[in-house]
């Protein structure tokens, strides 16, 4: 029996980031983590800042998700990213700095809690898929 495979399309404001076949597939929403396999139940989830996983036949890849939507139809996965990075494109020393920021102005009383908190996370996993 050949494995079943689904169709992603992960589309970031500045390209297609990814578009294939994959068996499986991870990534955080606003409830928790979710898995897909093919035929999954159809559904749209909010996207929340985390690892991305992606299981094709060239293997395991992953990158870093900061936030979107993702419509799953059974077969195939459309994702509408805000933003999206393989682990190459990240600059360590710049995720440093943002988490850095984003700390002090969790601290900082006056500012909005909530997008700093946001901005911390995305540093957080960015920082998470580049080597030490």
């Amino acid at each position: 029996m050949a494995e079943s495979k689904m169709t992603v399309k992960i589309i970031a404001p500045d390209r297609t980031f990814y578009e294939g076949d994959v068996s499986f597939i991870e990534f955080n929403t606003i409830e928790g983590i979710i898995g897909v396999y093919p035929r999954h139940i159809p559904m749209t989830v909010v996207i929340a800042p985390g690892v991305l996983k992606l299981e094709t036949a060239e293997g395991t890849r992953q990158a870093a998700l900061h936030s979107g939507f993702a419509e799953i139809l059974g077969d195939s996965i459309k994702i509408l990213a805000e933003s999206v990075e393989w682990p190459e494109e990240i600059d360590r020393n710049r995720a440093e700095e943002a988490k850095l920021r984003a700390e002090r102005r969790i601290k900082d009383s006056s500012m909005d809690a909530n997008r700093a908190e946001l901005a911390l996370k995305r540093a957080v996993v960015r920082l998470s898929m580049t080597k030490h």
